[in-house]
């Protein structure tokens, strides 16, 4: 992973601000590049998307954009027909100030749901950043970033360089509750300066998403205002699509892993390795069974070895009716659980184990060679009071 996540790649700048919907950090970013460039973008399939996602959604399926602009800790979501009202006035202040189409703006939004924007702060947004000589003055990803956070406790940014090239991929994310992505999960935004066809840019970018963001879950719930995009200037030229494809994977298994590391009142990072199963579809059911586990997620945070809750999480998807019990194996770490038997001096050596930050579940099924990874992290009585006390 490269070192240098502190520069948007070229082609792009970035305008920063506070705008009085948080307290006292920077809640409204507008990311632009310097003509309309490739853009390829996947979205929550909530039944409550919002509006800020019904917008995107036009926008983007021409696969270009000019710009993404995004309001955070206000995700506009159960608003109705002036929350979708107030979304396109945002896109079109954006716009104007570009000199561009609306249709060119992409617009992502995050938050408490079911409160209308404040319009009267957002209006004197996008005028000050009209009125500005040099409106978008900054290349910091970081900056952007932190621009995103809600509950989040560190900015999320993650950059690779493409094999063969000068071209570049950074990503910034946020999100550390609501996550169990139906598409990919939270906000990611990710910017390259590689020249990629838009169609290209498009497939790749699903794949990627769906072995990265879509195998993340920190509490089962999966947001009404999920987005993630991905724009292509085109700055360093032509490079291998394969190439391209692993930075980008690289960038985006970065984020998705810093992601459950913070979920909400997290303090380990779990990791759940699922093989032997039919096939990729089988291992990330059965992954994601473990993970999502609440007695798994408290088991791991206890320390506690106890392997019985894993064998529990893949013997609730009573559906595989090819998954024999015979044939499983239950390992924490390197350590088989089961079926060989650990004693009591095994039993304190895996306790040790589960203290670490990082902890590996590894499930062999004995069916074929399906196999899938997916992440989350613990459950604590941090993750029960923030989400407790969140809008009070």
């Amino acid at each position: 992973m490269s070192t240098d996540t502190t520069q948007l790649p070229a082609g792009f700048s970035a305008h920063v601000a506070n705008i009085g919907i948080k307290d006292d950090t920077s809640d409204f970013v507008v990311v632009t590049a310097d003509a309309v460039v490739a853009a390829a973008a996947v979205f929550t399939r909530s039944r409550f998307a919002g509006p800020s996602v019904v917008v995107s959604r036009e926008h983007v399926a021409d696969h270009g954009a000019r710009a993404l602009v995004v309001i955070s800790k206000n995700a506009n979501v159960a608003t109705g027909d002036e929350g979708l009202a107030n979304a396109r006035t945002v896109v079109a202040g954006v716009a104007a100030t570009l000199g561009c189409e609306p249709a060119d703006v992409l617009i992502a939004s995050t938050g408490v749901i079911g409160r209308q924007y404040p319009m009267a702060n957002v209006t004197a947004g996008l005028d000050a950043l009209a009125q500005q000589s040099v409106p978008f003055a900054s290349r910091s990803a970081i900056d952007v970033a932190t621009a995103i956070m809600t509950t989040d406790t560190v900015a999320k940014v993650a950059s690779a360089t493409v094999t063969g090239s000068d071209a570049r991929v950074v990503g910034v994310a946020k999100g550390v509750g609501m996550i169990e992505p139906d598409m990919a999960t939270l906000i990611t935004l990710m910017f390259t300066d590689a020249a990629v066809a838009p169609d290209d840019l498009d497939a790749i970018f699903r794949r990627v998403i769906d072995r990265t963001f879509n195998c993340v879950s920190v509490d089962t719930d999966t947001s009404t205002s999920d987005t993630a995009i991905v724009l292509a200037s085109g700055a360093a030229g032509a490079v291998d699509l394969a190439a391209f494809e692993a930075a980008l994977g690289e960038v985006a298994l970065s984020l998705a892993k810093q992601v459950a590391r913070d979920g909400e009142g997290a303090e380990k990072l779990i990791e759940v390795l699922v093989d032997g199963a039919r096939d990729h579809a089988q291992a990330k059911r059965v992954a994601k069974a473990i993970v999502n586990s609440p007695l798994v997620k408290t088991a791991v945070h206890g320390a506690d070895p106890n392997w019985g809750r894993v064998a529990m999480a893949v013997g609730k998807c009573s559906d595989d009716t090819d998954i024999d019990e015979a044939n499983v194996v239950i390992r924490f770490g390197m350590q088989e659980c089961y079926p060989s038997q650990v004693d009591a001096a095994g039993l304190a050596m895996l306790s040790d184990y589960l203290r670490g930050e990082d902890v590996l579940i590894h499930v062999s099924l004995g069916i074929a060679d399906g196999t899938a990874t997916v992440w989350g992290c613990d459950l604590t009585d941090g993750y029960v009071r923030i989400n407790a006390d969140y809008t009070t």
